[in-house]
Order: structure tokens, then sequence, then C-alpha cells
């Protein structure tokens, strides 16, 4: 593990429909980086997409031209630093919606050209993955706690298990195959007729019903640790039909969201046992699900392994956690790359 100089990074954020803008402070002379966040600016696009009913990729491209310059002045004002201050600055690369990905990784490119820093990209998913990781050097644990670690990452578009075996190597175990379970929780909530922005409307409705339809469990038996939840979308949607408008809407939303969480919690598990990890982290933007949580809480109690999840403001998009993982990167000797090359990458696996 390399030990560096003390670095303030400027982090960019802008994969979807949040132009985030976030700065961090590095302490890299010890053996667990030491990170402070100074500020974490995120401007929401909710009311704009709320009236298409989903985000429209040109919509939040402009939204995010708009707002990139603003935020990023606000971030750097709230942070009590001034650009000369900044010794780098990190961006998300992908993966994302190819137009808002392009406004956040030109604004970093411009920047780092006219300012002459450096510049580091950051894998989106990489940002949710290490920011459970940000605040342990604070708890006191060290490396021989967590690792190895089975991360499970739950966002909108994507549902991954990745085991990491120390804070530099991953490997990513298992992803979906069709839906994710935050496109799922989604779609749901469309077909219910739920308002914008709909998985949180059915995590809010879940939790006043009973999980009384026994809804499937895609893949949970299956022997790898892939995901698939359009089935289980369908199932749902034709449940809703049978029912002829008759259903309850709060009951759907419970037993909809315990398939989900069954499959996740179970598939966790069992590759926690398979790879003797002695921790679980959860993030992205559907670790923000209290019943999810909960669950994972207590399996990882019952099994006696340690339970990481970041605080609510991390789960969705936000610049402060590609902040953490860019000095993740630099204090494991990730070096930064010409400006010049760094190119939005939509498909991007982590």
């Amino acid at each position: 593990m390399v030990k560096t100089p003390a670095k303030t990074i400027l982090a960019i954020e802008t994969s979807c429909d949040e132009t985030a803008v976030a700065v961090l402070r590095l302490e890299g002379k010890t053996a667990w980086p030491e990170i402070t966040t100074l500020s974490s600016v995120v401007r929401s696009q909710i009311q704009l997409h709320a009236k298409m009913g989903g985000v429209v990729p040109e919509a939040a491209a402009r939204a995010h031209v708009k707002n990139i310059l603003p935020v990023t002045e606000k971030a750097l004002k709230d942070a009590r630093v001034t650009l000369e201050k900044i010794d780098m600055l990190a961006v998300t690369y992908g993966p994302g919606l190819v137009p808002s990905l392009i406004v956040g990784v030109e604004f970093a490119k411009a920047l780092a050209l006219a300012t002459k820093k450096p510049l580091l990209p950051v894998n989106h998913m990489a940002g949710h993955l290490y920011s459970p990781l940000g605040k342990l050097k604070d708890q006191g644990l060290k490396a021989r706690d967590i690792f190895p670690q089975i991360s499970l990452i739950v966002s909108g578009g994507h549902t991954l298990l990745v085991l990491m075996k120390d804070e530099k190597h991953y490997k990513v175990l298992g992803s979906t195959v069709d839906d994710a379970a935050g496109e799922a929780f989604d779609k749901v909530a469309k077909l219910l007729g739920l308002p914008y922005p709909g998985g949180p409307e059915v995590s809010r409705l879940a939790e006043q019903g009973k999980a009384s339809v026994a809804f499937p469990r895609p893949m949970l038996n299956q022997k790898n640790y892939n995901f698939s939840f359009s089935g289980l979308k369908t199932a749902v949607l034709y449940f809703v039909k049978d029912q002829s408008g008759k259903h309850n809407t709060a009951d759907i939303c419970a037993s909809f969201q315990e398939a989900v969480v069954d499959v996740l919690v179970q598939k966790t598990l069992r590759a926690a046992k398979e790879f003797k990890a002695k921790s679980i982290s959860l993030s992205g933007g559907v670790s923000a699900n209290r019943r999810l949580r909960q669950e994972l809480t207590l399996a990882c109690k019952k099994n006696r392994l340690e339970f990481f999840v970041p605080e609510f403001k991390l789960c969705t998009d936000n610049a402060e956690m590609i902040g953490i993982a860019a000095a993740f990167m630099l204090h494991n000797g990730k070096k930064p790359v010409n400006p010049n090359l760094v190119q939005a990458t939509p498909g991007l696996e982590l």
C-alpha cells in the first residue's frame, strides 16, 4: 500500500439526474486512508423529471449544464477552500446516461486543463463500493477486521455481489441478467400508478402493508450469484390484472419488497459463507431501504459478521462517494491520467 501525501480532492458526479460536487481531504500517511469530507452539494432534478414520469436523458443533461458551475462554486465555498487549494480532481466517467456523463466529464477535463490539476476518472459503481468504508478509520477498525468482505451494491440500474479481498482487490461474483432491483422497484411503482420517484414510494407503502402475496423469488436456488427481477415484476403485473383493480396496494408493495429482500439477503449470505467473509457491506440507492437494512443487520448479527452500510446521504448518487473512491484509489497507488484521455463510458462494468 502506498502512503501518499495529504491531498484535497474535488469530486464531480453527473451519471444520472443529480448534479453533485464534493470536496474531501485525504490524509495518506497511515496504513488506512483518513478521509474527511469538507463539503458535499447535491442538486436534485426530481421535480423536473416528475413532470415526465421518469428521467429523460436530454433534459437531465441540460439541467447538468445549468447546475454544474454553481454547484461547484457552492462546494468550494462550503469547504472554505479556493480552487487553487485543490490538489486534484475526480470525476465519474461511467456507467450512466451518456448525455449526463458527458457534462461532468467534459467540465472536469476543462477544469483540469485550465488549472493544470491532475484528474482521476472514477467508476460510479466503485463509488458505491467504497462508500461504506470512508469512516472506518474513525471506528478504529483495521483491514484484518473487515476483509474478506462481501459487498452488495443495489442501485437503480445495477445489482452486484462483489468479493473484496482487501481494500485494493475486488472481484464481481454476480450481477443482474435483466432488471436490477432498483429498476424493478420503479417499474412496479409505475404499474401501480404511484408517483415518481417510484422506488421510495413502494418502500413507504410496504411499511403499511402485509407481505400476504407469495410472489416468486427469482434465481434464489441457482448456484450462481446473478440476479433477475424482471419475472418478479411481471408476476406483480399479472396479479394486479387478476385482481381487477380490487387489490390492496400496500400489501402488494410489502409482498414485492419481501421477495426482493429475501433474494438479496440469502444470496449475499451464501457468498459470505462460501468465501469465508468477515463482513458484509451494503451500498447503492436501494441500500436506503429500511427493510433491506434491517434484514441484513439481523443476518449479520446471527452469523457473527460485521455489517457496514453508509449513512443515508451516501446511498443515492452523490460526489462524496466518488471522492471516497478516489481517495482509496490514490492511497492504493493509482495515478491520475491525462485529462484528454478521459471519456464518458456508459456501459462500463465495475
